[in-house]
């Protein structure tokens, strides 16, 4: 019976390298980029390219101190990870975050998948259009993790494909290869004034950044479901970085250089902007249609991210055992149910404030993202002198590069915390990750008195 019951909570490993590389990618490549690059860009102007550099670096530090743990802990995911550096309270709370956090992203990416289908339909309310975007995303997470695995292969394919185009197309343009409706020479006049806002407004543009890049650590949570992953995770993780990383910073040099960074409309994608103003309005659309994927395929890993994390949560104990469920398909199907209440719930935001609901929540995985990136790079800090086993792969620089990306971290960090214009955001995270400690001292102590009890009974 011991055995019947734990094979129904137990993930299959069914994932192969080039679908964990897509899904990482996936949750990468989304709003962040499609959409959110214009509020980057309206802020810190063409010199925001800096922050997704430099945000890059940070990725690269956070992904490879992952895996050399990963290759040292073979079949432990990011929170397991965290909870063997610093115990099962501290890992509860990240993880309860981190899931927060993924079902938010998984509300704006709907939100952002909406505004799209608003690009054709624009008689329809946007509720409606995330109510049927996220009947897809639930559909698609129920089929098998294989079959998960292959769906959200191609969504992510595309995204690049279209971004590898966007990016041929766009230095056509900048450079007069391709004619467009004003010469290229205005357009590389877009650089003369590289930094116009200040170098202050580089750096508060961070967060958001990492916002951007949110979602790589996805990659911690597939190891639970990837054969030999702790063979293949750093292959993986040293693909992705530069990838992502490529395919966003040449993009956002692309936007700049085409249109005036202060001209860029926040509320439509830049990607859909730089075709429409050199003229090609046929492939605005394909254009349009191509961002409704990318931004399904990033908001299909979020929930993916969210039933793990709670999945790995109730096998610890510290979520109901009925989350940990999983079907013959290899699905968490109650996890995945609890998804769709939070996305149904997402929606039900914007039919309250279909012109807030994006920025209202754009700011809180940002939080989140940190939290989680701080963490990895701590465990890393506290398991790397306990290894017994000398990793095939380790991060090279210990431990000056692991401390300088944990100090960076923090610092972007507090700046957000203080910073007025995200106060309703840092008052959510913060309440939130406040609940989740006293409901971590609260549920350690039940179990403490109970013990103490059983023992005087006995």
């Amino acid at each position: 019976m011991k055995e019947n019951t734990a094979s129904k909570n137990t993930l299959k490993k069914q994932l192969l390298p080039r679908h964990i590389r897509m899904i990482a990618i996936g949750g990468m490549i989304g709003t962040g980029i499609f959409k959110g690059s214009a509020d980057t860009i309206g802020l810190a102007g063409p010199s925001v390219i800096f922050s997704y550099l430099f945000a890059g670096l940070l990725l690269l530090i956070v992904m490879g101190a992952l895996a050399e743990m990963a290759i040292v802990y073979p079949s432990h995911n990011m929170k397991d990870l965290i909870q063997k550096a610093f115990g099962r309270r501290f890992s509860f709370v990240t993880g309860a975050t981190y899931c927060f956090m993924w079902l938010t992203v998984c509300v704006i990416e709907v939100i952002a998948a909406g505004s799209f289908l608003q690009y054709w339909f624009s008689s329809i309310p946007l509720w409606i259009l995330c109510l049927i975007c996220s009947i897809v995303l639930i559909l698609i997470n129920a089929t098998s993790v294989k079959s998960f695995g292959e769906i959200e292969f191609w969504f992510a394919g595309i995204k690049i494909f279209v971004i590898i185009a966007f990016i041929l197309l766009g230095v056509s343009i900048l450079f007069g290869i391709i004619p467009s409706n004003s010469p290229s020479s205005e357009y590389l006049h877009n650089y003369s004034n590289f930094v116009p806002n200040g170098w202050k407004a580089v750096f508060s543009t961070l967060l958001v950044v990492i916002f951007s890049y949110g979602g790589s650590e996805l990659i911690g949570l597939t190891i639970t479901e990837t054969k030999d992953a702790e063979k293949v995770l750093p292959g993986v993780v040293k693909g992705v970085m530069w990838r992502v990383v490529l395919f966003y910073t040449l993009p956002i040099f692309i936007i700049c250089g085409l249109i005036p960074w202060d001209k860029i409309d926040a509320n439509a994608s830049p990607f859909v902007q730089v075709f429409e103003t050199a003229g090609l309005q046929g492939a605005s659309h394909i254009m349009n249609f191509i961002l409704l994927t990318a931004v399904l395929s990033a908001a299909n890993s979020g929930i993916y991210g969210c039933t793990r994390m709670l999945h790995s949560l109730s096998q610890s104990g510290d979520a109901p055992k009925s989350l940990s469920y999983v079907n013959k398909q290899g699905v968490p199907v109650y996890s995945l149910a609890f998804s769709v209440l939070f996305l149904l719930m997402g929606t039900y935001i914007v039919y309250l404030y279909p012109e807030k609901a994006f920025s209202y929540l754009l700011a809180i995985p940002g939080f989140t993202v940190s939290l989680i990136w701080i963490s990895i790079c701590l465990a890393q800090l506290k398991l790397r002198p306990q290894y017994k086993q000398k990793p095939y792969f380790k991060l090279w620089g210990f431990p000056y590069l692991t401390l300088f990306a944990a100090c960076a971290l923090v610092i972007s960090f507090i700046v957000f915390l203080i910073d007025s214009a995200n106060r309703l955001s840092s008052t959510v995270c913060v309440a939130f990750v406040l609940v989740m400690i006293i409901f971590s001292l609260f549920k350690r102590n039940t179990k403490s008195t109970s013990r103490k009890v059983s023992n005087d009974t006995n």
